[in-house]
């Protein structure tokens, strides 16, 4: 699934607005201390209340919101894209700059490329460079994936949403390709853009002592081998910068710039993310949000010297990163599932393979894309810990857009699979049919994705989903 392995790449240098807000919930909630526990979705602009202590910056810092110079027809075509940036704007980057390398402690290897662009040119950029490489045909392909878990409606315009949202009040980002650091163009420099610049500059350091992309291999081709170990790698940069972000406005925010931040708060807007199917939202706020309570714990055992050891052996499951007491000894179990493609017949090719991981199992059971078939939190949540490893496949006839997909988990004891097994029975009715006549003994549902298989033996689970009752036969008589 191209929307859970590379998007999420993506979101954490495209979508920094979540950022912003995450952090000024994090002020909201209870003071800019980096030992804060992030509350999400309980706090309110209502009923909050404030308490926030202000240190004297070591160097004066400019409390004034400065203004982007917007370019003229006079200015010369050549000049570089730093050019374009006012003096006073520069200066307060570079200062951020400064301010960011002292208290996170890593030593850029050079200067990063900044670049000023406007609201329109950012549009054109999400469109023609963040999702340049993904097509209709795959689009298509996740839409149909995504739609046999129940996470999303077979009529979601999958694509439509990602434009609109990476386009919905962007302030800034870095890009890890590129190597730069983009400012949109007619926005102001107070608190809310400062704590932002702070965030995605710790990003140009974790890149240029570590390498995203090679070092970290947060690249299209490592994540499609292993989206579990991609996804908390990711969570790991996004909760170090989130961290840093605070860390930052705590020792160098001023009070205009905390009143920036309560304005921009009060008057924030997002109608696109506000109206996301649910596993969407939760997913786009994962690396933020249990990635900051992840590197919050490293940081308070050991500060940046415990959290640095950490990108010398970066986690390798969601599961770690949910629960970090175990990381790093708890790794996944290897699970592989055969290759069907000749079993299922000409009209069938293998579409995805990969690991699931006890994130989106949380995510199927708890955030469908109906409400009336998704688990309560807790149980969802309970039956999804204790994931010991898994293996999925999902494969697409081309004819007629039938799915089959396979999930096949181990869990670390048998009283884990029991409730991941009973907790999916309960799922399973919601969502679809039970049938009387049971396929091979096991628990059988009828949807409209076909027919649903559920089988339990021992600390292992397998859900088998398949247009029609024979292929689900073949499917089991395979690998059950």
């Amino acid at each position: 699934m191209k929307s859970k392995q590379t998007k999420a790449i993506i979101i954490s240098g495209a979508v920094v607005l979540v950022v912003s807000c995450v952090c000024l919930a994090l002020i909201l909630a209870g003071g800019a201390g980096v030992s804060l526990f992030w509350p999400f979705g309980t706090t309110s602009k209502e009923t909050a209340t404030v308490v926030v202590e202000y240190e004297t910056p070591e160097e004066e810092t400019p409390t004034a919101v400065i203004e982007v110079e917007t370019p003229t027809e006079e200015d010369e075509i050549g000049n570089d894209a730093e050019d374009l940036l006012s003096d006073e704007l520069k200066m307060s980057m570079d200062k951020i700059e400064v301010q960011v390398i002292q208290i996170r402690g890593l030593q850029p290897t050079g200067p990063v490329e900044r670049d000023l662009i406007s609201e329109e040119e950012l549009k054109g950029i999400v469109a023609n460079d963040l999702f340049s490489d993904y097509t209709d045909e795959d689009v298509h392909q996740d839409t149909l994936i995504l739609s046999a878990l129940g996470l999303l409606a077979e009529d979601f315009d999958l694509k439509q949403f990602y434009l609109d949202l990476y386009s919905e009040q962007i302030a800034g980002f870095y890009d890890s390709e590129l190597k730069a650091m983009y400012v949109v163009q007619g926005v102001g420099f107070g608190g809310n853009e400062k704590i932002t610049y702070a965030h995605e500059y710790t990003h140009v350091l974790q890149d240029q002592v570590y390498g995203l992309d090679e070092g970290l291999g947060l690249n299209e081709e490592s994540c499609e081998e292993d989206s579990e170990r991609c996804a908390a790698v990711t969570a790991l940069i996004e909760g170090d910068a989130s961290i840093m972000e605070v860390l930052w406005f705590q020792k160098y925010g001023t009070e205009e710039d905390y009143q920036d931040l309560m304005e921009a708060y009060e008057s924030y807007e997002s109608p696109v993310l506000d109206s996301a199917p649910p596993y969407i939202s939760a997913d786009l706020y994962f690396p933020y949000e249990y990635g900051y309570t992840f590197v919050e714990l490293l940081y308070g055992q050991g500060g940046f010297d415990a959290v640095d050891a950490v990108y010398v052996n970066p986690p390798v499951s969601t599961e770690q990163i949910l629960h970090p007491e175990l990381y790093p000894d708890d790794k996944p179990v290897i699970v592989q599932l055969p290759d069907l493609t000749d079993i299922l017949g000409g009209d069938w090719s293998l579409a995805d393979q990969n690991v699931m991981g006890e994130w989106y199992t949380y995510l199927i059971l708890n955030k469908g894309c109906d409400e009336g078939f998704q688990l309560p939190e807790t149980l969802a949540s309970d039956a999804a810990e204790g994931w010991g490893g898994d293996a999925y496949a999902f494969y697409l006839n081309e004819t007629t857009d039938d799915v089959v997909f396979i999930l096949d988990a181990v869990w670390d004891t048998t009283q884990d699979a029991d409730e991941f097994f009973e907790a999916f029975i309960q799922y399973a009715d919601l969502r679809w049919e039970a049938v009387s006549q049971e396929i091979n003994g096991y628990h059988t549902w009828s949807g409209e994705q076909g027919m649903s298989v559920l089988m339990q033996v021992g600390d292992r689970t397998l859900w088998v989903m398949a247009p029609d009752r024979e292929l689900v036969e073949t499917i089991l008589s395979e690998i059950e």
